[in-house]
């Protein structure tokens, strides 16, 4: 025991270590706090007998302290600053870095470097990240480890788990994604856009989101012009192992393939948090304002819908809102639409999809229609009287011919072979009756000579 705690001086478990890596691997930096409400959401809801917030905080996050300690002592974690609410930041170390990848089975460049000095700056950028992500998550507390506290602990934790789910785990998300315009995934040109999150739940009904958070400080025209960068990513062109041509981001992502109505790149979902001077509502109007040309469909007469080929869905929220309803609250606005949605309705086309349905429903109908057809043109298809096969289409065909007479077939009961083996044995039964007839002729014929030689015979004798 002695030596185990020599190991680990702060007596934290290997699965509590294990947490801090999985969610430092995700979100680059995160306080205590942080870690543990992804990887351990039921302590929210201990050590509320405390005095204090401070003193519950504190509890509660105890174990995750301990844990980040450890991870420092052997060199995988570091010390990240504090926040400006004073909280201290933790972030992996490139050692760190390839464990968590491990944890995460992520290749080494999926999880991204090492934040530089994110706490010495306050660190606001990347903690409305970290919420963000836990806003969408909505990590469930298990209840089974909270039924021995306060009725009112019980009651929170019991409302969070029947609360509607997020989307996805911490291992559906990755942080400060590149987004080559030109180079390597590896090595991403200077100017290329970086993706504060990318988000893939296919399961959740979310193949590929990424993700742009802003704290309502910087310029709308700013933020727009990050969609310049998307769309150049998104036009870009590679081959791919089968060495097929195609959008370089699907190299990397699985999605729904195109389809022969529209190529719609990838949703974009904009987070703003109340934290600047500027007022979130009026940065997304703005925004989606500068960036029209980018999201704005084409009306589809014939279908009743919106058609966006080659346009990027762009989506938006804020932080307060998503952190109250999750992405099933009724708390997003796709650029372009009037009402706001629950997240899987905004990224989508719901009027496409019902028009879509539609065709394919009346597709479907016509091919079931034409089975229906074709099975009822069988059950009257003609049948050989002779060997009993069904007639062919042409011969079908052939023995309905009724407008020329002299073409119509013989022997409209039999099938073509059967009428050929008819024809010729009639034609061998009229030549065997000809050649009878012809044989019965000779007879007669010879006959009557004998007949007439005979009475030529008599009739000398009676002359002489």
């Amino acid at each position: 025991m002695a030596g185990k705690r020599k190991e680990n001086e702060a007596g934290s478990s290997n699965d509590l270590r294990v947490d801090v890596l999985r969610v430092l691997g995700v979100l680059k930096v995160a306080t205590a706090d942080q870690i543990q409400r992804l990887s351990s959401p039921h302590l929210t809801y201990r050590h509320t007998t405390k005095p204090t917030a401070a003193k519950q905080k504190e509890a509660r996050t105890a174990s995750h302290r301990a844990a980040v300690n450890d991870l420092r002592r052997h060199g995988l974690a570091v010390d990240g600053g504090r926040t400006r609410g004073g909280e201290e930041t933790r972030l992996l170390t490139k050692d760190g870095l390839a464990a968590a990848a491990i944890d995460l089975d992520r290749e080494m460049e999926e999880t991204g470097g090492m934040p530089k000095s994110a706490g010495r700056s306050g660190a606001s950028h990347p903690m409305t990240v970290n919420e963000t992500v836990i806003a969408l998550i909505r990590p469930k507390p298990n209840l089974n480890k909270v039924m021995r506290e306060p009725a009112e602990a019980v009651a929170a934790a019991r409302a969070a788990a029947c609360a509607p789910d997020g989307i996805g785990t911490l291992a559906s998300y990755a942080t400060e994604v590149a987004l080559p315009m030109k180079g390597t995934w590896k090595n991403p040109a200077i100017g290329s856009a970086r993706a504060d999150v990318v988000l893939t739940a296919p399961e959740a009904g979310v193949p590929l989101l990424f993700i742009e958070v802003d704290n309502c400080t910087e310029e709308a025209v700013l933020i727009a012009a990050k969609f310049d960068k998307y769309a150049r990513f998104f036009q870009r062109q590679e081959k791919d192992t089968d060495g097929t041509e195609k959008p370089m981001w699907r190299t990397r992502w699985s999605a729904p393939a195109c389809d022969e109505y529209e190529r719609v790149h990838p949703p974009v979902l904009l987070v703003f948090h109340q934290a600047g001077q500027r007022s979130a509502r009026n940065q997304m109007a703005r925004v989606a304002d500068l960036a029209r040309h980018h999201w704005q469909g084409r009306w589809h007469p014939q279908g009743g819908y919106h058609s966006y080929d080659r346009c990027i869905p762009i989506v938006a929220t804020t932080l307060e809102e998503l952190r109250e309803h999750g992405p099933a609250g009724p708390v997003f606005w796709r650029f372009g639409r009037d009402h706001r949605q629950p997240l899987l309705d905004a990224i989508g086309n719901a009027r496409r999809d019902a028009y879509l349905t539609r065709r394919q429903a009346a597709r479907e109908e016509e091919r079931r229609r034409a089975e229906r057809e074709a099975a009822q043109r069988e059950a009257r298809r003609p049948v050989c009287a002779d060997c009993g096969q069904k007639f062919t289409d042409d011969r079908w065909e052939a023995i309905g011919y009724t407008r020329d007479w002299s073409k119509r077939p013989s022997h409209p009961h039999l099938c073509e072979d059967c009428q050929d083996r008819a024809v010729a044995a009639e034609a061998q039964a009229e030549a065997d009756e000809r050649e009878r007839q012809e044989q019965e002729r000779l007879r007669q014929q010879a006959e009557e000579q004998a007949a007439a030689q005979k009475a030529g015979g008599w009739l000398s004798r009676f002359r002489t």
